[in-house]
C-alpha cells in the first residue's frame, strides 16, 4: 500500500478541500497563535505560526507521522539497519558526531587532531622547510559544499594568518584563479575523493600536482598533498604517502560527510577544538530529534510542514532566506542536501510516486534577496513557502546594523503573511488606477528560525536540523533519501563524449543531432 492511499494521507487531502482562512484572519482570531505554533530548544526558536495550518492540520500531520512509522525509521537508522536499500548500506552520519564515537571514528578523529596540531604548530612543513600558510581543498559535491559553507560561516573563528580555499569546478578557471594567489612552498592540498577516481576532483588534483612539481619537483608531493579517501592504492599511485590518507566509510553519504574526515579542511580552518564543538552541536540536535515529542521536535515539524506545503498545498519551490552574511553559502549546501536526497520519482519499492516530492530549493541572504526576487514572492502569484533564518547576536558589532537586519527579516515574513488589500491601498490615498499595483495578496507561508549566534556549536545544530528534516520528509514520501542515481547518468554520457571532443574517437551514428551539432560547433570555436 502506498503512503498516498493510507487513511492519514486521504484525511489530509480531505482537510484541504475547505481552504483555511487567510493567515491574517487566523492571527486575528487567535491571540495565542504564536504561542501555540512555536517551539524552543537550547536557545533556538522555531516560529511556524505563519504557516497555513491550524490545530487540526497539525493533528492530521501527526497521524501521517505515525502511519509512515517514523519512529521505526529513526530506530533503524540509529541501529545501523540497511535503510539505504538501493545501495545496500547503513546510514551512519550521526555516528560520526556521537559523544562516544565508534572505535574507527575515534581513530580518524585522533589522526585529524594530530594533523591539525602539526600544521598549526609548524611541525609539518613543506618541502623547502617553510610553514604551511594555505590549504586548498579539492573535492566536489558533498566533499566541497558542506565544508565550504561551514568554513565561510565560521570565518570569525578562523585560525589567524591561515587560509583555506576550495576548488570544485571542472572549469580550469576555478583552480587557476586560486593558484594564482598562492606560493607552492607554503601550500597544502587536500584531495577529497572516496574512490580517488572522481573525474572533476582528480583532474583538478593532477593539475595542482603539475603546478607544484613544476616549482618544487616530484619529491615535494608527499609534503604538500594529503588524501581523504579509502582507495589507498590510487592514493599511493598519485604520490601521496598512505600514512597521510584519512579514511571514511561507505555508510557516510557524500552530502552527509562533513562530519567525517571530509571536514579536515574545516578543522584546519577553525582549529580542531572548534571542529569538536561543531560535532557536539550536531550531536545535540541528534539527541533532540531522536527523543523530543513530535510537537516539540524541530526537524519533525520542518519535515511535516514541507510535505504539507509541497504535496497538499502544491508549492513547487521553497526559499531559504538566511539573514546572516555568514550563512551566504547555506542555500547552496541545502540545495544538494534536499534535492539530491529527495529529488526522486519512485518510492522505496520502485513504484512511481503518486504525489510530488521535494520542492526546488533556492534563495539568497537577506537583505540582498529583497532587492532581487522578493518582488516575485510578494506579488508573483505563486505559492512560495519560505524559511527565514535569523541570529539573535551578530557576528560583528557595527552600531545599528543588526537591529535593522532583524527588522527587515521580521517585516518580510509579516508582509508575506498579512498582505495588503485594495481597500487598504485606497485608504492610503493611492490613485485608483495605480492602486492594483500596490495590492499584496499575502497568505504566503513561512517559518522563522531564530538562532542564538553563529558559533561552531550552533552551525553544527543548524546543519543537523536540516539533515533530519530531509530524512523526515523522505520517509513521509516513502522514498530513499540516501542514494543519488540521477547523478550518474550524465557522468556516463560525458565520459563517452570526451574522446569525441578530443578528436580521438568518432561518434558514428550514436549521437542525436543536437549533441552532434554542439560537438561540431565547439570544434569550430576552439580552432578559431
Amino acid at each position: 500500500m502506498t503512503l498516498t492511499s493510507l487513511p492519514a494521507w486521504r484525511a489530509l487531502l480531505a482537510h484541504t478541500a475547505t481552504p483555511l482562512p487567510h493567515l491574517r484572519e487566523l492571527f486575528a482570531a487567535d491571540a495565542q497563535r504564536f504561542a501555540n505554533f512555536s517551539v524552543e530548544f537550547d536557545g533556538w526558536l522555531l516560529d511556524y505560526s505563519k504557516q497555513r495550518v491550524n490545530s487540526e492540520t497539525m493533528e492530521l500531520l501527526g497521524a501521517l507521522w505515525q502511519s509512515a512509522d517514523m519512529h521505526g525509521w529513526m530506530a533503524r537508522m540509529k541501529s545501523g539497519d540497511t535503510i539505504n536499500q538501493s545501495e545496500a548500506r547503513a546510514v551512519g552520519h550521526t555516528w560520526l558526531r556521537a559523544p562516544l564515537p565508534r572505535p574507527e571514528v575515534s581513530a580518524v578523529l585522533a589522526q585529524m587532531k594530530q594533523f591539525c596540531a602539526d600544521i598549526h604548530d609548524g611541525a609539518w612543513r613543506g618541502a623547502t622547510g617553510k610553514r604551511i600558510t594555505d590549504v586548498v581543498n579539492i573535492g566536489i559535491g558533498g566533499s566541497d559544499l558542506g565544508p565550504r559553507m561551514v568554513t565561510r560561516a565560521l570565518v570569525k573563528h578562523a585560525i589567524p594568518n591561515f587560509r583555506v580555499h576550495y576548488v570544485a569546478n571542472l572549469d580550469g578557471a576555478d583552480l587557476a584563479l586560486t593558484l594564482k594567489t598562492l606560493d607552492p612552498a607554503t601550500t597544502l592540498f587536500i584531495i577529497c575523493s572516496k574512490t580517488f577516481t572522481t573525474q572533476e576532483t582528480m583532474l583538478n588534483a593532477r593539475s595542482a600536482r603539475d603546478w607544484l612539481t613544476t616549482s618544487l619537483g616530484a619529491d615535494a608531493v608527499s609534503k604538500h598533498f594529503v588524501a581523504v579517501s579509502t582507495n589507498l592504492g590510487e592514493v599511493a599511485k598519485f604520490g601521496i604517502d598512505t600514512d597521510n590518507a584519512f579514511a571514511f566509510w561507505d555508510w557516510v553519504g557524500g552530502r552527509y560527510s562533513l562530519w567525517s574526515s571530509v571536514g579536515l579542511s574545516v578543522a584546519l580552518a577553525i582549529g580542531f577544538d572548534n571542529f569538536s564543538q561543531l560535532l557536539a552541536g550536531a550531536a545535540s540536535m541528534d539527541e533532540h530529534f531522536f527523543n523530543a515529542p513530535i510537537g516539540q521536535n524541530l526537524p519533525a515539524l520542518l519535515g511535516l510542514l514541507q510535505v504539507w506545503n509541497t504535496s497538499f498545498l502544491g508549492a513547487p519551490t521553497q526559499a531559504i532566506l538566511p539573514y546572516s552574511q555568514s550563512l551566504e553559502l547555506l542555500t547552496r549546501h541545502l540545495q544538494q542536501l534536499e534535492m539530491e536526497s529527495n529529488g526522486k520519482r519512485v518510492d522505496r519499492e520502485g513504484a512511481e510516486l503518486t504525489s510530488p516530492a521535494c520542492p526546488v530549493i533556492w534563495g539568497e541572504p537577506g537583505t540582498n534577496g529583497q532587492h532581487a526576487f522578493y518582488q516575485l514572492i510578494h506579488q508573483g502569484g505563486r505559492l512560495i513557502p519560505c524559511d527565514f533564518i535569523a541570529v539573535k547576536r551578530p557576528d560583528y558589532e557595527l552600531p545599528g546594523h543588526h537591529t535593522k537586519l532583524l527588522a527587515n527579516c521580521f517585516a518580510q515574513s509579516q508582509a508575506l503573511m498579512l498582505g495588503k488589500t485594495l481597500a487598504e491601498v485606497l485608504a492610503e490615498g493611492t490613485d485608483a488606477t495605480l492602486a492594483p499595483n500596490k495590492v499584496f495578496p499575502g497568505n504566503q507561508p513561512s517559518n522563522t528560525l531564530l538562532m542564538p549566534a553563529i558559533t561552531p556549536r550552533s552551525i553544527g545544530q543548524l546543519v543537523a536540523l536540516y539533515e533530519h528534516k530531509v530524512f523526515v520528509a523522505g520517509c513521509l514520501w516513502d522514498i530513499n533519501s540516501f542514494d543519488q542515481w540521477g547523478v550518474e547518468y550524465g557522468k556516463q554520457l560525458a565520459a563517452r563524449l570526451v574522446p569525441v571532443l578530443e578528436g580521438t574517437a568518432t561518434s558514428g551514428d550514436t549521437l542525436d543531432s543536437s549533441t552532434a551539432g554542439l560537438v561540431k560547433a565547439s570544434r569550430v570555436e576552439s580552432s578559431a
